[in-house]
């Protein structure tokens, strides 16, 4: 019998993205009901797996009323049971189904930015326990309504289009992943063997020291979809300005043109066509949140084009993306904050990439 869209959807994540095994804590978490026949699927595939799922569903994001009513103590306050999943769970599978991707757009920017400090410890408790092996996680999305219109098409055309950047049009997407792996490991590679690197293009000349960090390839495991190559670049040496000609889309707030100018490794000055204001609170959350935790190569060709969803642009083929804010301690990365913006810049026109000084990428695409 022929496989639904969902039960290949199910074994991508379950089986190849957090590769479940008999016995493992597995939660579960949905934002709407949008996402009932994945989760469904997902649910049913983890008990055939043998392990024990835990269902944290919600019908629709409570974000916006809790930012507009918790007071400062709350917005302090870490649920004691949350953090006990944190700390104990072995498999985390979080499927995105927004019903409105705006609901946070006319949020009390001091209050976001005061939760987000408060909760960087989870987000750090959890890159540790990825990195040291306890835990896996997989974050994904189903097509909405919101989301196509926030990448202005119809519901079927965006439906044809997540399914196609999951490779889920396939009969074996999980192979597709693995062929994706094996092309992005050869770059991972040679960068790992590379001390600085340059970026060039539009208002950008700037460089990363990335001497001893590890350059990952990413094809599956953390995001659905996926298609890039990234590292966590020492902390005190990226100098220069870059400038992001796609819009910057952030917990449901976006700011465009933004133009960074990084010294010693933290933006000393910033600016930005529109959102601006949003763009100051986001950088003024913690001691890391003017830091660089990320620098990355988009590859999945799939994806050409920005929908609004930084699941997908951030994998952009001929783009690539740095992040502000929280590293990887995977990669080496020591920078830790409640923040992690990873803004997109398109590479596809005068753009380069240089490794030690020799060129290795131009206009979109890799040389090596």
């Amino acid at each position: 019998m022929q496989k639904t869209i969902w039960e290949k959807y199910a074994e991508v994540l379950v089986d190849y993205s957090t590769n479940v095994q008999k016995g493992d804590l597995v939660q579960i978490r949905a934002t709407s009901i949008y996402a009932k026949e994945l989760v469904k699927a997902v649910y049913k595939r983890v008990l055939e797996k043998g392990a024990h799922p835990i269902l944290r569903t919600s019908f629709e994001d409570m974000s916006d009323i809790f930012i507009k009513y918790a007071s400062d103590e709350q917005l302090d306050y870490i649920d004691p049971i949350i953090k006990f999943e944190y700390e104990t769970i072995n498999k985390f599978i979080s499927i995105g189904a927004p019903m409105n991707t705006k609901n946070m757009a006319r949020a009390d920017m001091t209050k976001l930015a005061r939760r987000t400090k408060a909760s960087q410890g989870l987000s750090k408790l959890l890159m540790d326990r990825t990195a040291n092996g306890e835990a896996k996680w997989v974050i994904a999305d189903v097509p909405t309504h919101a989301l196509a219109q926030e990448a202005k098409m119809s519901f079927d055309e965006y439906s044809d289009f997540l399914f196609k950047s999951c490779y889920l049009d396939l009969d074996d997407p999980v192979a597709k992943l693995k062929e994706l792996d094996k092309k992005q490991t050869k770059w991972a590679n040679y960068l790992n063997g590379v001390k600085k690197l340059r970026i060039t293009g539009e208002k950008t000349d700037i460089t990363f020291n990335v001497e001893g960090r590890k350059w990952i390839s990413c094809s599956g495991i953390n995001n659905y979809p996926d298609g890039e190559v990234f590292t966590s670049p020492v902390e005190n040496d990226i100098n220069g300005e870059i400038y992001f000609d796609f819009p910057q889309n952030y917990r449901g707030n976006s700011s465009t043109g933004v133009h960074l100018w990084i010294e010693n490794g933290q933006i000393v000055k910033f600016d930005a066509d529109t959102g601006r204001d949003f763009l100051e609170a986001m950088l003024n959350t913690d001691e890391g949140s003017k830091g660089i935790g990320e620098i990355a190569i988009g590859t999945n060709d799939e994806i050409q084009e920005v929908t609004g969803n930084i699941l997908f642009d951030e994998k952009i083929g001929g783009a690539i993306h740095m992040a502000v804010g929280a590293s990887y301690p995977e990669t080496g990365g020591k920078n830790i904050s409640g923040v992690h913006w990873d803004m997109i810049k398109n590479m596809k026109n005068n753009s380069q990439i240089y490794a030690d000084n020799i060129l290795i990428y131009e206009n979109g695409k890799f040389l090596i």
